[in-house]
């Protein structure tokens, strides 16, 4: 039987609030773009205390967590995958701003880049998310979709201008 994740169901164990994005999760529409946006306080919350790389060494915690937790969300939920995890766009996103250029643009770039490649899939990503099932498949793919981002960001700061971004 697959679960309708509500507010009780959000509160109902550590590993659903984690996974449904602490609430951003169960909105109605687009919860992975809504989710993806919860990215960008906790980035800034995490480079508040830590350099560049602790913020990797945080964001490969949430990672291990999000395999926890996902993976006990998708079991409760009776599907692998829900639309209404986002656990894994954020932590996905949070790696992606590591590395994004200062700049309203060079973030928009990075967010809206982000969402393509999550929602489209190319490959390898489908193939990673039709092979890897539970919390680690739920949270792997959108690391593959980070790496595509971060590559068209490096193209697009190696083609265009140096100030055109800014």
């Amino acid at each position: 039987m697959i679960v309708r994740p509500d507010r009780a169901f959000l509160v109902s164990h550590p590993a659903h609030l984690l996974a449904l994005g602490f609430g951003t999760g169960l909105a109605p529409l687009a919860p992975g773009t809504v989710g993806t946006l919860l990215g960008f306080p906790a980035y800034l919350m995490l480079a508040r205390w830590l350099d560049p790389a602790g913020v990797l060494l945080a964001a490969v915690v949430l990672f291990l967590v999000g395999i926890w937790a996902c993976g006990k969300t998708g079991d409760d939920m009776g599907i692998a995958d829900h639309s209404g995890m986002v656990w894994d766009e954020i932590v996905a996103f949070v790696v992606i701003l590591v590395f994004t250029p200062p700049g309203l643009a060079w973030q928009a770039l990075a967010f809206f880049g982000f969402r393509v490649f999550d929602v489209l899939k190319p490959p390898p990503i489908r193939q990673a998310d039709r092979k890897w099932k539970g919390g680690f498949g739920v949270m792997f793919d959108d690391i593959l979709a980070a790496g595509y981002t971060l590559l068209l960001m490096a193209v697009v700061k190696r083609v265009l201008p140096a100030d055109f971004m800014s």
